[in-house]
């Protein structure tokens, strides 16, 4: 793709980085992509390593969903399915270190990383950091937890009800337990802004 990949536009723009508005739409891109994987396709696919460098940006700067060598297709009448650990550390859903049946459960949480990465600009880990906010979705949860959310938003003119509301939106993604993740679907209902958006508990 011409525009290069998500991890080159997010973590190396500097000040050609898009802005927040572009950044959600592309958020909203690459949902909608996880969402045909798993239920427009005549065969359902968990693509098991969603990541920035995955996710490339066409001529028209729209997210598009690449690399599918690590996905695992599921008949029509299955809905998980067993497998070694595949992917990419820091993406990778608590249930492949658990011996527990892969759902496109693991995708869900996998963008949720993303889209933490994507509000945020940065990468999930960077160890350079002050040690509260080495691993972002835990300084992402601190910051919510202490209503402090404008500490994320790179000093950027955001709607904060929007940006809380993606925030929520990731939060809830990578709940450890699988069942309280929300499906693609609704995670494209909540994005848009027509579902009101409980606060997640600690991931």
């Amino acid at each position: 793709m011409s525009n290069g990949s998500l991890a080159d536009l997010i973590f190396k723009g500097g000040q050609n980085r898009p802005d927040w508005k572009e950044r959600l739409r592309i958020a909203l891109d690459v949902a909608r992509g996880i969402h045909y994987l798993h239920e427009d396709c005549a065969t359902r696919i968990i693509h098991c390593d969603i990541k920035p460098q995955n996710i490339l940006m066409d001529d028209n700067w729209t997210a598009r969903i690449s690399d599918f060598g690590l996905a695992k297709l599921l008949m029509p009448s299955q809905t998980k399915t067993f497998t070694g650990i595949r992917g990419t550390r820091g993406y990778l859903a608590p249930e492949w270190y658990k011996n527990m049946p892969i759902t496109v459960k693991t995708d869900v949480y996998s963008f949720g990383i993303v889209l933490l990465e994507i509000l945020c600009c940065r990468k999930n880990l960077e160890s350079e950091l002050d040690p509260d906010e080495i691993i972002l979705s835990d300084w992402v949860y601190s910051c919510y937890l202490a209503g402090e959310l404008e500490k994320l938003t790179l000093h950027e003119d955001v709607n904060m009800v929007e940006f809380e509301n993606a925030v929520k939106v990731g939060l809830w993604c990578i709940q450890t337990d699988p069942t309280l993740r929300p499906s693609m679907k609704n995670v494209i209902i909540m994005l848009e802004g027509y579902a009101e958006i409980s606060p997640p508990p600690n991931p």
